[in-house]
């Protein structure tokens, strides 16, 4: 076995590891969703997606991208294997967390009439606010844990944060959407996030040092260099959440909660069943690049055998969901969610662009290149805000969807200008065959939806379907010796 089937390997095991825990993530959401949908309705939706991205905006914000830096940081340290420095690093990051996480909980309780006055126009929701300021203390906490056991790859540790945090999140949501319908929205939001630090810090590693006490001023010292790389990502992500959040307000204004609640419902799909894939590949992806930084060849190969995964696993699930979208979108929330296909269809169909430049663009944060990183951020964001809020004004959920197509595309072409300017980097011949493949299945099948006439329109979409999964088996077993994977499982 070569040294590229290894690697090759490597990436397939995170993924099925994490893909494992992201499939019963999955049905712990559809869980959330379908008892949401029948309990609270779409409004309850709306108005439970509203206050995430809020929760999420303001931890955005307050952690200063402290949760990725320091993932970055701790690979490319533990590659040395000197555990002194790996603990203080540590150390360092718990520590600013702590104290990030309590001037973020702070700012929510003294904002929170403003708050509640920018989201529903009125101050009735101020308490809601002051109660998501706990949640955006622990959220905080457990990030930091989370990005500790990444960035040692502790990887089996992690999935069990996350699948204990996921089964946790139902137990929790189901009996208070039940018992409470929509004034059970805030606990649930606030209890899943104490939980959730408490799984996270179970699970957190210790050093015998790490009790080592410094000042303030000798954290901040210590940490610059995840500071400084933190609050680059932190304002990326703070323009990504903002124009998330602006967006869901302006359907709101525009459309009504029922709207958003659709829209919101479609985005759910994509980020979470869809992008099951990319959320698996993360968690060993950024640390392994981050160890070989220096070396734009090992680089070059690592973003190639990446995106040449994600392509071929992400194909198969687009085009499934865009094929019997309004049967899985009855199930997963009901029927009355059935106008989410309209911008469902169309919007899932640029996940194929996402999925390569998603693989490219950990490279810019790698390399820790702050300039380069928040220029794409903000040009990108700004330009996904413009086009959907004239793509929603214009066409409705259905102009949604094409502006988001619009966007992963340009994504996609202005990333690969980076890649090659700054890092030398083209993809090969034999990538871009598979990529125009899985292109093509996938515009075929958005073509396929089009057929009225239901028994046709099945037999070709399982036709399509049937061969994205064997092209992909085919290229899997290319390129990693999947036969040989799955009789040496089946003799053990």
């Amino acid at each position: 076995m070569n040294n590229s089937q290894k690697s090759y390997r490597q990436i397939l095991k995170a993924t099925s590891l994490f893909g494992g825990v992201q499939v019963i993530s999955i049905l712990a959401g559809v869980l959330r969703s379908k008892f949401a949908a029948i309990f609270i309705g779409v409004s309850g939706i709306g108005l439970l997606g509203i206050l995430n991205a809020t929760l999420n905006l303001i931890v955005g914000v307050s952690k200063l991208g402290l949760d990725a830096s320091s993932i970055k940081e701790i690979a490319f340290i533990n590659k040395s294997e000197d555990l002194k420095v790996v603990s203080k690093t540590i150390y360092v990051l718990k520590r600013l967390l702590w104290l990030t996480g309590l001037i973020g909980a702070l700012l929510t309780i003294a904002l929170s009439s403003v708050l509640s006055e920018m989201a529903f126009h009125s101050k009735d929701h101020t308490f809601s606010f002051i109660w998501i300021a706990v949640a955006v203390f622990f959220k905080q906490l457990t990030y930091g844990e989370l990005a500790i056991l990444q960035g040692l790859r502790l990887l089996k540790k992690l999935a069990l944060v996350n699948l204990y945090g996921s089964v946790i999140s139902v137990l929790i949501a189901v009996p208070l959407y039940y018992i409470f319908g929509i004034d059970g929205i805030v606990p649930t939001i606030v209890l899943s996030a104490f939980l959730g630090y408490l799984i996270a810090n179970r699970f957190s590693i210790s050093f015998k040092n790490e009790n080592e006490s410094l000042s303030l001023k000798q954290i901040i010292s210590e940490g610059k260099p995840m500071l400084k790389l933190g609050v680059t990502l932190s304002i990326s992500g703070l323009i990504t959440l903002l124009v998330a959040y602006v967006i869901q307000l302006y359907i709101t204004n525009t459309g009504g909660l029922t709207e958003v609640g659709y829209y919101n419902a479609g985005i759910i799909i994509i980020n979470s069943y869809v992008g099951i894939i990319f959320q698996s590949m993360s968690k060993d992806y950024f640390p392994r690049l981050a160890e070989v930084v220096n070396d734009l060849n090992k680089v070059g190969e690592i973003v190639t055998q990446q995106a040449t995964i994600a392509l071929l696993l992400v194909t198969p699930i687009i085009i499934i969901f865009t094929g019997f979208s309004q049967y899985l979108i009855s199930i997963l929330y009901s029927s009355a969610f059935l106008p989410t296909a309209v911008f469902l269809n169309v919007a899932i169909t640029g996940i194929v662009f996402k999925a390569v430049s998603w693989s490219m663009g950990y490279v810019i944060i790698a390399h820790g290149h702050a300039k380069i990183f928040i220029k794409t951020a903000i040009a990108f964001n700004c330009f996904l805000l413009v086009i959907n809020m004239l793509s929603y004004s214009a066409y409705g959920l259905e102009g949604l969807g094409v502006s988001f197509v619009v966007y992963y595309c340009i994504h996609f072409i202005v990333i690969g200008i980076i890649m090659k300017k700054y890092y030398a980097f083209v993809f090969s011949k034999a990538f871009f065959k598979t990529f125009f493949l899985c292109l093509v299945m996938v515009f075929i099948t958005f073509s396929i939806t089009s057929i009225e006439g239901g028994g046709a329109k099945i037999v070709l979409l399982t036709l399509v379907i049937i061969s994205s999964i064997l092209f992909t088996l085919y290229k899997l077993n290319k390129v990693t010796d999947l036969k040989t994977i799955l009789k040496n499982k089946y003799r053990k």
